[in-house]
């Protein structure tokens, strides 16, 4: 049970087992569900040392079963496994060493019905298994035990083949009632045990034997499943692992399912209740060994829900002979532990979980109406000035959810960025969650929203121009994982378990040390064959860009879990088996991105970032350079190196590398500035958000502006200062914080769209110079050129030079970017190129050079950019007319203009279209109240349509 519901970590650890086994006591020993019980642990026998607990923090995890041990429940005060909650914390009694926790069970699990609990005692972490063992009770003073055959177990007979029922119960006599797929077939009253032989058995049985003492029954389940006798036959030409739908016919659909070494496979769903006969015995393919079976039948548009059963006859050692799993490629998934707590306004209609059955399903639903794409031939914008919105869907809006995003195309649209980055969507276990617990890679995670409005995304994303990249983790899988669970060790025979030996996707230990969740083998021709169906699936299907591959240095099969050097140094088995990956991507779309978040040695990542490149391909790298930029945010010149912002210093041929200074995995820069920056100077930052606020310009000048793709993370362009470990309730908890645990994964506080940040006068003219630097970025050809990177004697005083010197010079060719990440005012030696007109490219005013190397004063945290011509972003009709006066400027509610004119504009900086007035007369008041603060540009066209530009700041 206690891995049901682990919201899972990408983090850098290494993961070893900590089980210990505990003694405890549960007083009193009998109960009923409404009466106070407590537990007790017995201190000497956790080594709390071996988990790192400090101040005796040990917790309860629990669940819960119905009256006839089925229908699991969690506790909802557990927390989550790497966070228990404080509700569960037991107290520790120094005076006889135990740690104890009294409850009423059916307020403490929040049912009423219960006939069993389960808990175990852990680290407020639990990661790598810092747990005891499942502990069970039972409860109420009636209580009744099956001892043969297994509770919930299955087991398998050859056709005619017998069963011995054996139970046994006290408080007295009981009744007993043995019914097989719903009919009764023997009965025994008023005895204290009961033993019955069922022989003959020729179809698959579901069993329940009826306990009933008084007005109380308790129920117990088990099954027993035929060998079918799998039939050999030619898988058809064309399916693929997964659903194949019938084109022509709606009342058919063929699974494929590839299972090594199994001996039979049934096909369970709603179209057979549950109940199948050896019509739903899957076929073997002679050829490729996999298991296939045409459903006929069926009803077209009308949902339906399956699993296979998979049966290995003789098992390895804690291995289970049966295992029912949803299909390793569904699409769609049912859960009993997520769905409930899904909203319906994010998944309307949300198919109803099947009564009866256990963990995942698959949905099956033939005849669906395609959704209507209105971009088919989306063209992908430029690897080179590619600028991509990394976003977590969970935390970009109040309702979390897919539409939340198209809701706000428009704000990304205008900040500029031609492509997001999608952290993973898969189905994952729990629902608000990172999303790199992958457990069904195919899978859209229902909790965003329904597969239509994630295609609705895709579209309306390609209707404005922006490329859509999802993150999808390859490197590992979690324990509801198909093909975890159909080869399993599993001792406790609670149906969850890591990899056997047997298993011919998952390794049974890691090797690499940067281990989460289960680890693939990428050696292996069944894991390849699986990230090929899923990476055609989401290319074909979804439309998508490109993939950012999580974790790239897992792929290796050469090092082990302790050797951090292996895993760091150059691995010849995942150069190839990634090329491997990305050729096979670049097949079925040719354009397609493809990244790698691998951040290791250079000589490796030339392997994929030059793979190709004179096809114009080539692999994209994450270029993480947080920490320096982290310094120069806080005001401080050492280790804030930031050459390593651009491909040449990697040995890149081309334009490959996705620099970015922050990240979902970094804390935020304007946290880290006001909590730890420079506090002397005249412009301090530490604990002066304004001062720290000021330096997001530069950073985003800095980084956006030098050649190659660059990334920002959510709310980069408003100045987010919330830590990456604040916690639900507010709170932030460090990464030291070993005791409480760190709130890194926690859902953060609503975003900030409620308090207005693009009004701000400070946060909104952040957003603004972002689109102006990404619209520069993405319009100006010089940014596809070349750079130099030449700090004005330390890294405190930044100057980056952007040049092409085969752009002619009636054209931007030449840029120098100045920036003072000083706390006091700066002056910076330019070194421009030459002397003469040159233009700050923010406003595209003019400056004169008469010496190159005069320098130019900057205020503390500020930037300053200029080329040898003014930027394609300025209207080239305007012509300039000292006459024209605009009037306040700055302005707050009204603007003036001391022009007759036909028609007046307002523009952003970047060019968007926000206001217009037409027959103006001369000193006329212009409503501009509903404009959000910040630097606009105003067009006034006369009646002979000449027109002039003017710049004013609306507060």
């Amino acid at each position: 049970m206690k891995k049901i519901t682990f919201l899972f970590v990408l983090f850098l650890t290494q993961v070893f087992s900590q089980q210990q086994s505990v003694t405890y006591s549960v007083t009193p020993t009998s109960f009923e569900e409404n009466q106070s019980i407590t537990i007790t642990i017995n201190g000497s026998s956790v080594n709390e040392a071996t988990w790192g607990i400090a101040g005796n923090a040990l917790y309860l995890w629990a669940w819960s079963f119905d009256s006839n041990d089925t229908n699991i429940q969690d506790c909802p005060t557990n927390g989550s496994w790497t966070n228990s909650s404080e509700t569960n914390r037991l107290t520790y009694n120094s005076g006889n060493d135990t740690y104890s926790i009294s409850f009423v069970p059916n307020t403490f699990y929040s049912r009423t019905g219960i006939g069993r609990i389960g808990f175990l005692v852990k680290a407020k972490d639990g990661t790598g298994d810092k747990k005891s063992q499942d502990i069970l009770v039972e409860v109420g003073v009636f209580s009744s035990t099956l001892t043969a055959p297994g509770l919930n177990s299955t087991t398998i007979l050859n056709s005619g083949g017998s069963l011995l029922v054996t139970a046994t119960n006290n408080n007295g006599n009981a009744d007993y009632n043995l019914k097989a797929n719903g009919v009764s077939i023997n009965t025994m009253n008023a005895v204290t045990s009961y033993s019955f032989n069922h022989t003959g058995i020729t179809s698959n049985q579901n069993y329940e034997l009826d306990i009933t003492q008084g007005t109380v029954t308790q129920t117990k389940t088990f099954s027993v499943v035929i060998n079918p006798g799998t039939v050999s036959e030619i898988l058809p030409n064309g399916l693929e692992d997964g659903i194949n739908y019938n084109g022509s016919d709606n009342t058919k659909a063929t699974l494929v399912l590839e299972a090594p070494g199994k001996d039979f496979v049934y096909v369970a769903g709603s179209f057979n209740n549950w109940q199948p006969s050896a019509t739903y015995a899957m076929k073997k393919d002679p050829i490729s060994g996999k298991f296939w079976l045409e459903l006929t039948g069926l009803t077209a548009t009308q949902t339906e829900s399956y699993q296979y059963w998979v049966v290995d006859e003789t098992p390895i050692a804690n291995s289970p002979a049966i295992v029912k799993v949803a299909d390793p490629c569904s699409t769609v998934v049912l859960s009993p532990f997520d769905d409930p707590y899904i909203p319906a306004a994010s998944y309307p209609n949300l198919p109803i979980y099947p009564a009866g059955q256990e963990r995942e399903v698959t949905v099956l639903k033939t005849g669906q109406t395609p959704y209507n794409w209105q971009v088919t031939n989306f063209i992908k914008p430029n690897k080179d000035n590619l600028v991509v919105y990394e976003l977590l869907v969970r935390d970009f809006d109040a309702n979390r959810n897919y539409q939340d995003v198209i809701n706000k195309i428009s704000y990304l649209k205008d900040l500029g960025i031609n492509a997001i980055e999608l952290m993973p969507v898969m189905e994952y276990e729990g629902n608000e969650s990172w999303g790199y617990n992958t457990s069904f890679h195919m899978a859209l995670d229902k909790f965003y929203g329904t597969e239509d409005k994630f295609k609705e995304l895709v579209d309306i994303c390609h209707q404005n121009g922006i490329a859509v990249i999802l993150d999808i983790a390859f490197n590992h899988a979690f324990g509801r994982n198909p093909m975890v669970r159909m080869w399993m060790n599993d001792p406790d025979g609670d149906g969850w378990g890591s990899p056997s030996t047997e298993n011919p996707y998952f390794n049974t230990v890691a090797r690499h040390t940067y281990s989460v969740g289960e680890d693939f083998n990428h050696a292996s021709n069944y894991t390849r064959a699986y990230v090929k169906r899923t990476l055609k699936h989401w290319i074909s299907d979804f439309k998508i860009d490109g993939f950012r591959w999580d974790l790239t240095k897992g792929f290796t099969q050469n090092c082990n879990s302790s050797d951090q050097g292996c895993t760091n140094d150059y691995q010849q088995d995942r150069v190839d088996v990634l090329k491997e990956y990305v050729d096979y991507s670049w097949s079925l779309d040719p354009n397609h991105y493809a990244i790698f978040e691998h951040l290791g040695s250079d000589s490796e990542e030339q392997q994929w970032a030059n793979y190709k490149i004179a096809e114009g391909k080539g692999i994209m790298m994450w270029g993480e350079l947080h920490e320096a930029y982290k310094q120069l945010a806080m005001g401080y010149s050492t280790n804030a190196d930031i050459s390593r912002m651009g491909h040449v210093s990697r040995g890149f041929t081309g334009k490959r590398l996705i620099g970015y200074p922050e990240s979902h995995d970094k804390d935020r820069l304007m946290y880290e500035a006001v909590t730890y920056g420079n506090s002397a100077g005249a412009n301090p930052v530490n604990g002066n958000l304004t001062n720290a606020l000021n330096r997001v310009g530069a950073i985003g000048a800095t980084s956006i502006l030098v050649p190659g793709p660059k990334m920002i993370w959510h709310f980069q362009e408003l100045g987010m200062d919330d830590s990456i470990y604040t916690c639900n309730n507010g709170s932030v908890n460090t990464e030291a914080d070993a005791i409480a645990g760190d709130c890194k994964l926690d859902t953060k506080p609503q975003p900030q769209w409620a308090e207005n940040w693009l009004s701000d006068p400070i946060r909104g003219l952040i957003y603004q110079k972002y689109a102006r630097l990404i619209n520069l970025k993405t319009t100006e050809a010089v940014f596809n050129g070349d750079y130099t990177i030449s700090p004005d004697g330390n890294n405190i005083k930044q100057r980056i030079y952007v040049y092409d010197n085969s752009l002619p010079t009636t054209q931007l060719k030449n840029v120098v970017i100045l920036a003072n990440f000083s706390v006091a005012d700066l002056s910076i030696i330019p070194d421009f190129p030459y002397t003469g007109a040159w233009y700050d490219l923010m406003d595209d005013t003019p400056y004169n050079v008469t010496n190159t190397a005069t320098p130019i004063t900057i205020p503390s945290g500020q930037f300053r950019i200029f080329g040898n011509q003014p930027s394609a972003l300025s209207v080239t009709t305007f012509e300039n007319d000292e006459k024209v006066v605009v009037y306040p400027n700055p302005a707050e509610n009204s603007l003036f203009i001391s022009l007759d004119s036909k028609k007046i504009e307002i523009y952003t900086i970047t060019g968007q279209l926000v206001k217009s007035f037409a027959a103006v007369v001369a000193n006329q008041s212009l409503n501009i109240d509903e404009i959000q603060k910040g630097i606009y540009f105003i067009k006034i066209t006369n009646a002979d349509n000449k027109t002039v530009k003017r710049k004013f700041v609306k507060e």
